[in-house]
């Protein structure tokens, strides 16, 4: 079965959507979808791609979010593929407050891995849906940005527009 693939733009880049049956898979920014395609291909095998205009409620969630909504995508279908490790550490970011912060300890923490700061950190990187689940929200524990696969300077626009002041 192939995956619909559809593309939206944003302030910060043009995004690439994959999705099976309407579930979103993957929400990346076009520079990083060979990464996350790789990342994609490690947990689910080859497939094909349908380009389709849109995921069903998906570019709405997206327009919504760039204009100020804080969590937009709370209803909508989503399946990121990857290790259990990481979608526990995922599920966890998808509980950090539009608006909010927290330091890899924390959110290491938080999943009852207090000493797993650096597979946090590992699992973030791998986060195929950045936005949709907020990786950009976590940062050092010393208050600097740490890091973000698809850029620290689309990291601060993200934060800003969440209302962190940086």
């Amino acid at each position: 079965m192939p995956l619909q693939q559809s593309t939206a733009q944003s302030p910060l880049g043009e995004l690439v959507l994959l999705a099976r049956q309407g579930t979103l898979l993957s929400l990346i920014w076009s520079d990083r979808l060979p990464a996350t395609e790789r990342h994609i291909h490690r947990h689910m095998g080859a497939w094909a791609v349908e380009k389709v205009d849109e995921i069903p409620g998906w570019s709405k969630a997206l327009h919504a979010y760039f204009e100020g909504h804080p969590d937009p995508f709370v209803d909508l279908p989503l399946a990121p593929p990857g290790t259990s490790f990481q979608r526990t550490v995922w599920d966890a970011l998808r509980r950090v407050p539009t608006g909010a912060t927290c330091s890899y300890r924390m959110l290491a923490e938080s999943i009852g891995r207090p000493t797993a700061c650096r597979a946090v950190a590992n699992a973030n990187g791998k986060n195929p849906m950045p936005i949709v689940v907020p990786c950009h929200r976590v940062i050092a524990s010393d208050g600097g940005l740490g890091g973000f696969s698809a850029g620290l300077d689309r990291k601060r626009w993200l934060l800003r527009h969440e209302g962190q002041a940086l």
